[in-house]
């Protein structure tokens, strides 16, 4: 495999104007022309300017909240944007037991500012948070924890240069969302892009989703290469004149320019969720689409803002007796009216729309029971499901646990057809990856094109692939120190004991800083993107 492009920096965001308004009298020698330029502006495109309204949390005055009872319920509401759980529950406990108790679902619902986090990078925002290739694989999109969007396009195939297919180049960079703050429930809102989820394309403009702890918004991505020239009511430098000195009136008229890409939100959604997003799926119907916290399942319509559908919640009615969150869910590649979601116990629900409006009934439920002769500690922790799959056949189910990638028939419950381990090596360290928050790493997972090979993340900067014909693995690195462009990748390995080979790492030597959790797959071709902190590494198989 080859490196066509090794590194992108993230560059400035593009940030979108006010858009003025004007009033002119009925009757006015103004009014024709502001007709006229308005004519010239939909021609041009600039129709899709949209106003955002600013906040009602910064417009309107808010009395300041009750004082907390305990600074852990000032954290609890920091974090969770609710009420601590009751007290007595802990007093009642051994400090062995309260750990065991809240073990399941603190790493989810209790997550820490990112005030304290450290990073090794050159600053924390630049790290991306997810990456996605378009349904054609022409576009390739990257959210970071700056609250920005940077979008590839692949470069065009030269004769010439055969090389150069695969490399992408940046096509637009603007900014999704911005940090805010929630002053009734004294919540923080991170401006990090969890996730982005692109529409297939059924025009020359392209469109996707984009969310963070709390809003969606759908993005639109367009071009223009024209530009209205000879308005009636400004002048060549854009200085408005008196409507009370036109003469003559003007057709504007379109003139050729540099070819510029605009992004516009379309839609916003939000005050929908009082937990944080961690995944949203676009429908196959193309209409509507799900985003998922820890505790709900909201269905939106594309075309609606103001109201979605809770058609999951599990949420109890005492929090001392919640057991487990949802992960991650996504919709059926297929049947509309099917998605499965997972949960922080391992175990994934597939659910039918049609059976009911809220979903809290699974039609199948698909666990693997625990071996007792290999629980632990750890044993809750390390099975949690941190991203599930559909394969593009929609015959299968992928989940990745800290440990495991299974792939599930979803005619079989019971238990997965097949189990590939990632990183076994680190079951004898998962204490110390507890101490330092490792074992709490989301990793994603993605098919193939063909869903015949699957990809996943680990540390130290290394991916693992898995052929599932030929049962086949592989262990490459994306680094800039070992990786150049268009070199072919050694495939590495871990030393787990005994002697060390030269071309070995041993497990001490893996550094746990270094981590890919985020990883995507072109549909069609053999080309990958994996994100490594604030670097993104694209892939693809060796040109003959």
């Amino acid at each position: 495999m080859r490196v066509p492009v090794l590194h992108k920096q993230l560059g400035p965001s593009h940030r979108r104007g006010e858009v003025e308004k004007r009033t002119v009298s009925v009757g006015s020698p103004g009014r024709v022309a502001r007709t006229l330029d308005c004519a010239a502006c939909l021609l041009s495109g600039a129709s899709d300017a949209v106003i955002i309204a600013p906040r009602a949390a910064d417009t309107e005055a808010h009395s300041p909240p009750a004082p907390p009872r305990s600074i852990s319920d000032w954290l609890w509401r920091r974090q969770c944007g609710c009420g601590a759980p009751n007290a007595s529950l802990f007093t009642r406990l051994p400090a062995p037991e309260k750990m065991k108790c809240f073990s399941r679902y603190l790493p989810y619902l209790f997550r820490p500012p990112s005030t304290i986090l450290s990073s090794t990078c050159h600053t924390e925002a630049d790290i991306i948070s997810t990456v996605e290739f378009n349904s054609t694989g022409e576009l390739l999109a990257t959210g970071d924890k700056g609250g920005r969007v940077v979008v590839f396009q692949r470069e065009q195939e030269s004769k010439t240069q055969p090389h150069r297919r695969g490399e992408y180049n940046v096509y637009s960079t603007f900014q999704s969302h911005e940090p805010e703050f929630d002053y009734l429930k004294s919540l923080e809102i991170e401006e990090k892009i969890n996730k982005i989820k692109w529409l297939p394309q059924q025009n020359a403009a392209y469109f996707l989703l984009s969310t963070n702890d709390k809003t969606v918004k759908l993005w639109k991505i367009s071009e223009r290469d024209k530009r209205p020239e000879g308005y009636n009511l400004k002048d060549e430098d854009g200085r408005i004149r008196d409507p009370s000195t036109i003469t003559s009136l003007r057709v504007p008229v379109l003139q050729p320019m540099d070819l510029m890409v605009e992004a516009t939100a379309r839609r916003i959604f939000s005050n929908a969720h009082t937990y944080h997003i961690n995944s949203i799926s676009v429908n196959s119907d193309l209409q509507t689409f799900i985003s998922t916290d820890d505790l709900r399942v909201n269905l939106w319509n594309l075309e609606i803002t103001d109201r979605s559908f809770n058609i999951v919640d599990i949420k109890p009615a005492n929090m001392e007796e919640l057991t487990e969150v949802i992960t991650s869910a996504e919709f059926h590649p297929q049947q509309c009216h099917t998605f499965a979601y997972s949960s922080s116990k391992g175990s994934i629900r597939l659910c039918d729309m049609r059976l009911a409006a809220l979903c809290d009934k699974h039609c199948k439920y698909f666990e693997e029971p625990e071996d007792p002769a290999t629980r632990s500690f750890f044993s809750e922790i390390i099975s949690s499901i941190s991203d599930v799959k559909f394969s593009h056949n929609g015959r299968y189910l992928m989940t990745r646990d800290y440990l495991t990638v299974k792939v599930w028939d979803l005619q079989m419950e019971n238990k997965p057809v097949e189990t590939y381990q990632v990183h076994d090596y680190l079951r004898g360290k998962l204490c110390s990856l507890y101490e330092n928050d490792c074992i709490f790493d989301k990793f994603e997972c993605v098919w193939n094109g063909s869903d015949s090979v699957i990809m996943t993340g680990s540390y130290n900067n290394f991916f693992r692939m898995f052929d599932r014909n030929t049962k086949r693995d592989v262990t490459l690195e994306a680094s800039r120190e070992n990786s150049k462009p268009r070199a072919i990748l050694k495939p590495r390995k871990v030393c787990v004991g005994g002697k060390r080979r030269k071309d070995e790492i041993s497990v001490d030597s893996l550094d746990f800083s270094k981590k890919i959790l985020h990883t995507t797959w072109h549909p069609y071709e053999n080309i990958i993107a994996v994100a490594a902190t604030n670097n993104l590494y694209i892939f693809q198989d060796k040109v003959n």
